[in-house]
């Protein structure tokens, strides 16, 4: 099996996927990833800005997601 585009996109849709899976309640505050918020005027910390990157791409990628996995579970079927 040869390291090509088609891999390379279909892990980076896997990983997506495992993002947008995440349930802050349930995963993220048992490992000290909950709710923090900075102070007005305090840059956020590495840990908070990585947070808001996982629920901005929870947002984001909700329902685009379903489409990309019909469309990959579909190409899967057709071409193996």
């Amino acid at each position: 099996m040869a390291f090509g585009l088609y891999s390379l996109l279909e892990a980076a849709i896997l990983c997506l996927n495992a993002i947008c899976i995440l349930h802050e309640e349930r995963f993220l505050a048992k490992i000290g990833w909950g709710t923090s918020q900075a102070g007005f005027g305090e840059d956020p910390g590495v840990k908070a800005q990585i947070l808001h990157l996982v629920r901005s791409i929870r947002t984001v990628m909700r329902i685009p997601l379903i489409g990309i996995n019909v469309a990959v579970i579909a190409l899967k079927l057709v071409f193996g």
